[in-house]
Order: structure tokens, then sequence, then C-alpha cells
């Protein structure tokens, strides 16, 4: 157990540390004005956290222990060097994972072969992080142009939550965005030592107010590997497609993810409305890798 006395240290040290930056440091906007504190508030660290207020203020006060995920994220908000890592971690009483560099994911040949077979079902491989590792043309079309999304931002998550086609193409985007910062969380929990997974975290929770206030409740829904989702599509109207996954028994980190209808239903004829439509389109089969 960490004794009273380390965990009132660690509130000081991190007390300070907000003290130190300024939100121009951090992405957060500075309007010039007065301001009441030093450095940044509580509600912005938590913010970016992606933590409650409540929580980052017991944290503050000594009253609660930390766990190792939201110290990471706490070391990447407040922008810590490794020594100052370490210290934070020392204070909680918790073991810092050292992150070692993951290789560049590469989309799995097996996996490609089955992407590249698929000409009447929108498919799209997901990486590590949710990030989309390559696409169909009807995967394109179903959901976006991946091709014209920067590699680096070219994730599920970020695109479902900063690209405001996605809110009127899902029929109920809430409970869509919802799961999907359940299963982020899920990784978060899993790679508490992840940058990336960090930045991404933290990113979100600047942009949208939705994303901050569903991360920071810290409500888990059930991960699903299955499911329907209703679709408004501007060019196929509205589809009801089953959505499924199929992980990769060489690298567990990537899933084929798949939408299909039942033949004769209305919304299997959409798919194939909008597969004439892919079909006119420039571009092919893409694969991107991101590290």
């Amino acid at each position: 157990m960490t004794s009273d006395a380390h965990l009132n240290t660690l509130g000081e040290f991190l007390k300070a540390r907000r003290a130190e930056l300024r939100p121009r440091t951090v992405g957060l906007p500075d309007t010039g004005g007065p301001r009441r504190v030093v450095g940044l508030r509580r509600e912005e660290v938590a913010l970016l956290a992606g933590i409650s207020v409540d929580y980052y203020t017991r944290l503050e006060q000594g009253r609660i222990q930390p766990s190792a995920s939201v110290l990471a994220t706490l070391a990447h908000v407040l922008h810590l060097g490794n020594e100052q890592r370490d210290h934070l971690f020392e204070l909680a009483g918790r073991q810092r994972e050292r992150h070692r560099r993951q290789a560049t994911q590469k989309v799995q040949p097996q996996l490609r072969r089955l992407l590249d077979g698929l000409s009447a079902t929108p498919g799209v491989v997901i990486g590590r992080r949710m990030d989309i590792l390559a696409w169909n043309p009807l995967a394109a079309a179903l959901l976006t142009d991946f091709a014209k999304v920067p590699a680096k931002k070219r994730n599920y998550v970020r695109i479902l939550f900063t690209d405001p086609a996605m809110r009127t193409l899902y029929a109920d985007w809430s409970a869509v965005a919802r799961e999907c910062v359940s299963h982020l969380r899920v990784l978060a929990a899993n790679h508490p030592d992840d940058p990336r997974l960090t930045s991404l975290v933290g990113d979100l929770s600047v942009q949208d107010k939705d994303f901050g206030q569903w991360w920071g409740r810290g409500h888990h829904m059930a991960s699903h590997n299955t499911g329907t989702q209703k679709f408004r599509h501007p060019v196929a109207g509205e589809l009801a497609l089953d959505w499924d996954t199929l992980t990769c028994s060489t690298d567990p980190g990537q899933q084929l993810v798949v939408w299909t209808a039942e033949p004769g239903t209305p919304s299997y004829d959409g798919l194939r409305v909008l597969a004439g439509w892919a079909a006119g389109r420039p571009g092919g089969f893409t694969a991107d890798r991101v590290s």
C-alpha cells in the first residue's frame, strides 16, 4: 500500500506541474484574458486526461491511488519527461511499464486476400488502435473516402467523432460512438503506456464534448464483435446491415470487419446500388500502414 504521505506528495507534484503549464502548451485555446489560477485549471487537466473533475480533484488532495493507465495519461497530458514520469509512478506506488516501440503494422496476407475477394461486401481491416489499415471500394462508398484522410489520422474512432457526416450517416450515432469509446477504454487499459493511444484519447477529449463526457464518466459497455447497424446513406438510402469481425490468427491486433445484408431485403438491394455507384468511382483496394 502507498502511504498517505506519498499520496499527498503525489497531489502536490500534480498541482505544481499543472501550475507550470499554459493552455496553449497543451493544445487548449488561450483567450489571453485574466485567469483565476496560475497555469492550467483542474477542469482542463481532467478534460485532457478523459477523467472526471471529481476524480482528479481527489488525486490532488491525496485521497486516492491512481491506476497505471491514469498515470500514463496524466504524464502525457502534463508533458512530463522520463525522469518526471518515473517520479510520478514512484509516488503513486505503481510500476511503470517501459514502452517499446511497436513494429509498423502491415496488413496480414490472409486478410489482404479476403478483402480483395469482397466485391459486393463492404470491408475494412482495423489495427491495434482501431486504425484503418485497409479497405475496399464498397467500404469507402459506405463510410467515407479513407484515401482522403491523412494516414496518421485514419482511425475509426477519430473519424467517427471528428467527421460531421458520420453523425448523419449512422441512424443511431450515439450508440455506435459509445460502444467505440468503451472498446477504446479496454485498449487503453491493456496498453496503458502506449503514447499513441494516450494521444488519441487526449485529442478527442479536447475536440469533442461527447467523447470527453463519456470517457470521463468511466462507464463500461459490453464489447461486441457482431451486431446490426442502421445507416441513412445519401446514395443507397436507409440500410440495416449486419456487421461481423474476423480476428487474424497470426496477429490478433488486426480484424477484418464486414457489413452484409440478407438477400432479398431492401438493404441487400441498397448494397447493390451502392456497389454500382462505387464501381464508377476512381481508386481501388488500398492498404496503408501505420506505426
